[in-house]
């Protein structure tokens, strides 16, 4: 499986507009998020030839593990390893059956375990931002996927995990010279997250605090959160992330024309 340094994040809703140029641009791995089942995976497998292609992330909560193994059987027997599960817990904000979290995750990896045939430990990973859940995804799967984080949380979760499992977060960016309007792209996409405590926990774990949480946001939160400017700005960025100790780090572009802005990341980071 080779996901390369950079890879793009994009919500499975979107479809698989610019998959091609994606591709062509020489970006090695698509992340498809807002909780797609492994069926819905499947056009941008079909719609591309090398890419590996990655849930970012399955909702535990919301897919029953017998299917979505099943799912990822036939994935896998049609794809290869360009396949990769990605799943997580959610938030207890959004789910109403939200409890033990811990104990839900270890319970569906058990499943997937007990699959006919299994799913193999490197052919999954979790979503994890806290330090259980972190430990978790080290011991039973192939890393770690987190998602609306900084790169302090990133040196946290290699601290955490240790050498060898992947950490590939999640990096929102908005391609805009104009701070203000790049801060308000930003807060526009950022005030569901500020909202979630898994990810607030998460924020004020590594150096944030609840005012710049509050009211949207801010200047600091915002920069940091949601990298903006010229593409050399974002891939110093993305940059620091890397140095913090990711393996891989998915780019979700917000705003705009994403065309553009893949092909003037791609120049900058490829």
């Amino acid at each position: 499986m080779d996901l390369g340094q950079v890879g793009i994040w994009r919500r499975w809703r979107d479809g698989t507009d610019d998959l091609r140029e994606i591709e062509s641009l020489g970006f090695r791995a698509l992340w498809v998020g807002g909780s797609p089942s492994p069926e819905q995976m499947r056009p941008f497998l079909e719609e591309s030839t090398t890419l590996t292609v990655a849930s970012g992330v399955v909702n535990v909560w919301r897919h029953d593990a017998t299917e979505v193994a099943e799912g990822h059987r036939r994935l896998r027997s049609e794809f290869g390893d360009r396949f990769l599960l990605g799943i997580g817990i959610g938030h207890p904000e959004a789910t109403s059956e939200y409890k033990k979290p811990l104990t839900k995750m270890r319970e569906y990896l058990d499943a997937l375990d007990a699959a006919d045939p299994p799913v193999a430990r490197d052919e999954r990973l979790l979503a994890a931002l806290g330090p259980k859940m972190l430990d978790l995804s080290a011991e039973r799967s192939l890393g770690t996927h987190p998602y609306f984080t900084t790169a302090e949380h990133t040196r946290f979760a290699r601290e955490r995990v240790g050498d060898g499992p992947l950490v590939a977060p999640e990096v929102a960016v908005v391609l805009e010279s104009d701070p203000e309007a790049a801060r308000a792209t930003a807060r526009e996409f950022a005030a569901t997250y500020l909202g979630l405590t898994n990810y607030t926990s998460a924020l004020l774990r590594v150096g944030l605090t609840e005012s710049d949480i509050a009211d949207g946001g801010s200047d600091r939160l915002i920069d940091t959160v949601i990298p903006h400017g010229s593409a050399k700005e974002i891939a110093e960025a993305v940059r620091k992330h890397l140095d913090a100790g990711a393996d891989h780090v998915s780019l979700q572009v917000l705003g705009g024309d994403r065309a553009g802005a893949y092909r003037a990341l791609a120049d900058a980071l490829l």
